[in-house]
């Protein structure tokens, strides 16, 4: 497979404001780190990596818990971000993709994909992680659903009407030609079909960080399909952001308030 060719339209759409996801983007759910050392029944990893690790806020999570870390990530900016966000000394950050890490055979205990994997070819994904990930080690991929439950339903109502919106405008002007994408809910059954696990599970996680009008705002612009509109020279007013942040003001206001981030984490085991 030439990842050059094939993922050149994905990197392109999470280039360019790597700040905005650095900022905006929740945390990891914490109960990750017990569940998931549990699972590869070692209290702590001598290597995780992280897939598709973006500006590394899945990565530094785990500066803690495991003695060595690495991010792979294949866009610059994000890759970059994440090297300055980052002051851990067992956290590195290399270029690669999901299916071509450039790591040693069953180097590792946990390989991690936080909201990633739908931006990955699948079977090569889950070979190369069977393939890093030493006997009993653990395959976890997570996405958390949006947008989170915030502090006012009619926020959440504005917020899918928009993301509704800018992807009617990426389809209408073919914004996306090029772009591999996979469907989420088809991660389990990719999994279990691949060969690569000799079990795998689907459980729910939730948890809570505060949040406003701003933020979900910065959410919104933290997402690839609004990045793409933009790039391509659509304004706020055509893309509807500023009927959204007059919803958003209106509901949530500057308040930083209690919000729940619900995630899905498909754990398979090699």
């Amino acid at each position: 497979m030439s990842q050059s060719a094939d993922f050149t339209a994905n990197i392109e759409r999470f280039s360019g404001f790597a700040g905005l996801y650095n900022t905006f983007r929740p945390q990891p759910p914490p109960v990750l780190l017990d569940l998931l050392t549990q699972a590869a029944q070692i209290t702590m990893p001598n290597l995780l990596v992280d897939l598709g690790c973006g500006t590394g806020l899945s990565t530094r999570f785990w500066a803690e818990r495991a003695k060595q870390i690495i991010g792979i990530e294949p866009t610059d900016d994000m890759r970059q971000q994440a090297a300055e966000q980052t002051g851990a000394a067992n956290i590195t950050y290399q270029s690669g993709f999901s299916h071509q890490t450039g790591l040693s055979n069953a180097c590792a205990d946990i390989v991690t994909c936080s909201q990633a994997l739908h931006w990955m070819a699948p079977q090569p994904t889950f070979e190369e992680a069977a393939r890093i990930l030493r006997p009993g080690g653990v395959f976890v991929a997570y996405d958390c659903d949006w947008p989170p439950t915030t502090s006012h339903w009619e926020a959440e109502t504005a917020y899918r009407a928009f993301i509704d919106g800018v992807h009617q405008i990426e389809q209408a002007n073919n914004l996306s030609e090029g772009l591999q994408k996979w469907a989420k809910e088809e991660h389990l059954s990719r999994m279990q079909a691949s060969g690569c696990f000799r079990y795998t599970k689907e459980l729910g996680v939730h948890h809570w960080e505060k949040g406003n009008a701003e933020r979900l705002i910065g959410l919104a612009l933290s997402q690839g399909g609004v990045a793409t509109v933009l790039k391509h020279g659509f304004n706020e007013s055509d893309i509807g952001l500023n009927e959204l942040k007059a919803v958003l003001n209106r509901t949530l206001g500057d308040e930083q308030k209690p919000w729940c981030w619900s995630y899905k984490v498909r754990v398979g085991i090699v």
